[in-house]
């Protein structure tokens, strides 16, 4: 009698895709792949941590050095002194913690370019690498498709 419309559960995906190729791809070299991703990462990670650290532990070091010179500084100026002798010093002082002020953020710069390059260095090879195998990877595909096809 009346002619049944088809509905969106009557449509057929698998005859639609019948014709439809996929390339092949080795899942074992996949999952290596990206497990050498996560090691590298964790590689690079490590060294950026280890990195902060020594920065940290270098900053500890010359704030407790910054404190023994104050207080060698109190200690100096409660000894008495003319005033020419006390500006002398004041002086002096400062001068001396200037220096050190910018050694030290120079020194602390080093560390954490130091700690950041070795980490994106570490990326990058991996990225390198990682590109290279893809390129392999994907020969070696083209190269099953192409002798499955013959």
């Amino acid at each position: 009698m009346s002619e049944a419309r088809p509905t969106f559960f009557d449509f057929d995906v698998s005859k639609m895709m019948a014709d439809f190729r996929f390339r092949p791809f080795d899942l074992e070299a996949l999952m290596a792949y990206q497990r050498r991703n996560i090691e590298a990462l964790s590689q690079a990670n490590q060294l950026a941590v280890e990195g902060m650290q020594a920065v940290a532990k270098r900053q500890i070091e010359i704030t407790r050095q910054a404190i023994e010179d104050v207080s060698a500084l109190l200690r100096d100026l409660a000894q008495p002194a003319s005033a020419e002798d006390r500006i002398a010093k004041n002086t002096e002082y400062a001068k001396q913690m200037l220096e050190k002020s910018v050694t030290n953020g120079r020194e602390i710069t080093m560390l954490a370019t130091k700690a950041g390059s070795e980490a994106a260095d570490v990326l990058r090879k991996r990225a390198t690498e990682g590109l290279d195998e893809f390129r392999d990877l994907a020969k070696q595909t083209s190269g099953t498709v192409s002798s499955k096809v013959l």
